[in-house]
């Protein structure tokens, strides 16, 4: 099998001379003619080209999703061959790195984690570890005397494992932890001067058009939440049609609109707003008992 040609697949048919040796003490009888390596291996059924591209589909997406891929491609291949290719061809020559980062990954989001070591000249990881104990770190690093520098998170475990199996080599903050942090500090700056910023440039409104995707998505969802509550509580209690209407317009069912209805009312009361208060009728005995001493 081969590349496809013009969306379909293609499949070659190739026809191979054999030769036979009567040597009586010639210990393989049967030599096939071979062709160029670069063309087609020996026994291989696919060409080098395709097998290099199943080769990249398999280390880069898996099995079953570059087998799906692999059929859309008009390259139809198995997940267990793709797998049997990545591991025939083994993984790259071990270079001993000199700049490393580490970092911790999750096999589980907040339950379970394990530690990644990647070589940062070269962009590859070379190590990953069940745990993010530093004793693990700690005796990886001790096999490998050339490393210069480690860039790590701001967490205390990898600085102890790197100071004790390295302490000549140089630590830094990783380029990704220098950025989350200088971003959260920069937003906690700006949010409680906020009401300051707005007064300085004039500004007592979100323009939408200076927004990013991510912030005009959140924005028009905070826009469209408003307009609902404002629609649902201009309805009346006993306006059932009209009310199951105002929630149902906006892409809610009527139980939703009334757990809206009832939470704004919450927050009113909570707020010290009463606007549905009504007459006690214990105040008349209230007044009496007070005005008689």
């Amino acid at each position: 099998m081969d590349l496809p040609a013009a969306g379909r697949t293609a499949q070659l048919t190739l026809l191979a001379r054999r030769f036979f040796c009567d040597a009586v003490f010639c210990g393989r009888c049967v030599f096939t003619e071979r062709f160029d390596p670069t063309v087609l291996a020996p026994r291989a059924r696919r060409t080098a080209r395709l097998d290099k591209i199943v080769h990249h589909l398999g280390l880069a997406l898996g099995g079953r999703p570059a087998a799906a891929m692999a059929q859309r491609l008009m390259m139809p291949v198995s997940n267990d061959t793709l797998l049997r290719v990545v591991r025939r061809r083994g993984s790259p020559k071990f270079v001993p790195p000199t700049v490393i980062g580490g970092d911790d990954w999750a096999w589980r989001r907040n339950q379970r984690y394990g530690t990644l070591i990647c070589d940062l000249e070269r962009r590859r990881t070379i190590a990953l570890f069940p745990d993010r104990e530093p004793a693990t770190v700690q005796a990886w690093l001790e096999g490998q005397p050339q490393v210069s520098t480690v860039a790590r998170d701001s967490g205390g475990g990898y600085a102890i494992a790197t100071a004790k199996a390295l302490p000549d080599a140089t630590q830094v903050a990783d380029r990704w932890h220098l950025m989350e942090n200088a971003s959260r500090a920069f937003l906690d700056a700006v949010r409680k001067s906020m009401k300051q910023i707005r007064v300085a440039v004039g500004a007592t409104t979100i323009d939408p058009a200076l927004l990013a995707a991510a912030e005009k998505l959140q924005y028009d969802g905070y826009v469209r939440r408003e307009e609902t509550n404002a629609a649902i509580q201009r309805c009346p209690r006993n306006a059932g049609r009209q009310f199951h209407r105002a929630g149902t317009t906006a892409g809610q069912d009527e139980r939703r609109a009334a757990r809206r209805r009832c939470a704004s009312r919450s927050r009113r009361l909570c707020s010290g707003a009463r606007p549905d208060e009504r007459p006690n009728g214990a105040e008349p005995s209230k007044l009496i008992w007070a005005t008689s001493g």
